[in-house]
């Protein structure tokens, strides 16, 4: 499927929009993961890493206004003609829409997780990625005051792709590895 959205271009708008920060780190890590499960289900990589990348490009103009996040991205986006799916998985992705389609399951249950795993391997003495093992995820997945912002339900709903959460957590890290230097993790 040709866009009219490169990855470049996309890249430019999240700087531009939400700037170097730590926000930036976030949107890398939930591109990374999306390719990942992209890889992983045979889908189109780049096109699911595109949704990524600017699934919160409007963060800093409705942080205080849940109700317009992701309304407001498909406004600075309507120049690109992308496709209706792309912009409902990002409708879903905050519950402004239910999730139809693996697309909208993934984006849904990947954003928390990115968060969730970034914590994981904030809490290390090395403060790496590396040193995270799905042992360690999972028992820190069940104590609910770790990284308490990193929505449980949405990380469990991995189980609407037919994957189990120690699959899905690996695939996420995995996505992650793959930019950990970018991420500084």
């Amino acid at each position: 499927m040709e866009l009219k959205l490169d990855r470049k271009t996309a890249y430019d708008l999240v700087v531009k929009n939400i700037g170097v920060n730590n926000l930036l780190k976030h949107v890398l890590a939930v591109e990374a993961g999306m390719r990942r499960l992209a890889e992983h289900f045979g889908e189109d990589v780049e096109y699911w890493g595109l949704i990524g990348l600017v699934h919160d490009l409007d963060y800093n103009e409705t942080k205080k206004n849940h109700a317009k996040h992701s309304y407001v991205t498909e406004k600075m986006l309507a120049e690109y003609e992308l496709p209706k799916e792309m912009l409902y998985a990002i409708q879903a992705h905050p519950g402004h829409v239910p999730c139809l389609s693996r697309l909208d399951w993934s984006l849904y249950a990947v954003d928390p997780t990115t968060g969730f795993l970034a914590a994981c391997a904030l809490m290390h003495p090395d403060k790496k990625l590396s040193v995270i093992t799905p042992e360690f995820m999972l028992r820190r997945f069940k104590e609910k005051r770790f990284a308490a912002g990193a929505t449980r339900e949405n990380i469990a709903a991995c189980s609407n792709l037919g994957l189990d959460l120690e699959q899905f957590l690996v695939l996420v890290w995995e996505g992650m590895m793959s930019i950990s230097d970018e991420l500084g993790l």
